[in-house]
């Protein structure tokens, strides 16, 4: 709780991974994956409630095992590779709604991000109440503008290419949404599912603790990470 208002900590661990199978729970020095934003969620302080969606009752185990709640299974139908990411959120508010348990905010925390810090999450959170804002997304830097990337032609070969000589630091910043925090108002969710209306914000976080987990690369780099800096990242 902050200021009086109710936080839900949602984090989705759908089983079904088919680049790294079994993602969400796979150890990470020692923990599974998922334990590392379970953690972050409840050392916040921030939190009324962590809740894992999975439908997988593997993974619920596990998560019951490092603290997170998880009242209910998600049904098949919205577990997929093409699910959205609204419909997973609406039905766990809308199912603890059911069980009597409400809440002003949800923070949505993606067990693929094991480097966030709790005071990502208490920053968040405090950036949408003291500002009075229906959403928060966390972004970082891009490392290179748009004009660095180009569709390629079939054989490869570059004469239809058109690329302007400049020099990189002409190029305005810009920033890439980094997938480990977003923060909304349940009520302003449930009316209009997005983060991106005009009373949202960016909380820019360094690059150091964006790692996204999608392959056996980022298992690999984040296990670097976090063995050789540990809890100082």
């Amino acid at each position: 709780m902050y200021k009086g208002k109710r936080f839900l900590a949602i984090i989705p661990a759908r089983s079904g991974s088919k680049g790294v199978p079994d993602k969400n729970i796979r150890n990470l020095n020692g923990k599974p994956l998922i334990a590392y934003t379970i953690k972050a969620a409840i050392d916040s302080g921030m939190m009324d409630a962590v809740v894992v969606s999975t439908d997988c009752e593997k993974y619920a185990s596990v998560a019951r095992d490092y603290g997170a709640t998880v009242p209910f299974l998600r049904p098949t139908s919205i577990a997929g590779d093409f699910a959205l990411a609204s419909e997973y959120i609406l039905h766990t508010i809308e199912g603890l709604k059911e069980l009597g348990q409400t809440f002003d905010y949800f923070v949505l925390l993606q067990p693929t991000s094991p480097l966030r810090k709790p005071e990502h999450i208490t920053d968040g959170i405090q950036m949408i109440v003291d500002e009075g804002l229906d959403s928060v997304v966390a972004f970082s830097e891009a490392e290179h503008p748009p004009s660095y990337y180009h569709p390629l032609a079939d054989d490869l070969r570059l004469g239809s290419l058109s690329v302007k000589e400049s020099n990189r630091q002409e190029h305005q910043q810009y920033y890439r949404i980094n997938g480990m925090l977003y923060v909304s108002k349940c009520e302003a969710y449930q009316k209009n599912p997005t983060f991106y209306g005009s009373k949202g914000k960016a909380l820019v976080i360094d690059n150091t603790y964006a790692l996204d987990i999608d392959n056996e690369y980022d298992f690999a780099l984040a296990e670097f990470m976090i063995k050789r800096y540990g809890n100082g990242i």
